[in-house]
């Protein structure tokens, strides 16, 4: 049982520590070296830098999720089962099906945007539909990532008190 519980804090801390170091240090410094180093196409490279990163960190969290959910399951299975299990349950399945359309609908919808827009959107007019387009979608990711954040938050809290 130690160990299906062990699989289960690293699976979560995987996921939710993947999200908070692309979010707060990968993202910024990536974007700021690059620009820095390269004024005129840095930008461009750090976005497809980036991109690059969050396509793998989603497969990724596909992993973390499945083996969290295993794990929680086997724990129920084999075990008595951890307090607040239909919720716990609920919020994995919730945490993969926001990564899932994150990654698989998101990312590819943005991919689209970029390649009609020929360059970097944010180099676009501010009322070009391309630009906005590629602006709402930046932020849908940002805020899809942050439900899943809060979820694991939720859930870290559940196994501190365990």
């Amino acid at each position: 049982m130690p160990v299906l519980r062990y699989v289960y804090v690293l699976s979560l801390v995987v996921w939710l520590g993947g999200m908070v170091v692309l979010g707060a240090l990968v993202a910024p410094t990536t974007f700021q070296v690059l620009q820095a180093a390269d004024p005129e196409s840095g930008r461009v490279l750090a976005g497809e830098v980036f991109g690059a990163m969050v396509a793998r960190f989603h497969v990724l969290s596909y992993g973390a999720g499945a083996l969290l959910l295993a794990s929680l399951l086997a724990i129920a299975v084999l075990g008595p089962r951890p307090r607040h299990f239909a919720v716990r349950v609920g919020l994995i399945v919730g945490m993969l099906a926001v990564s899932a359309y994150s990654g698989f609908v998101v990312l590819s919808d943005i991919e689209q945007v970029q390649r009609e827009a020929g360059t970097l959107p944010s180099r676009l007019p501010a009322d070009d539909a391309r630009r906005q387009a590629f602006d709402r979608l930046h932020e849908l990711s940002e805020r899809l990532m942050m439900v899943n954040m809060a979820a694991a938050l939720v859930l870290l809290a559940w196994e501190t008190r365990e």
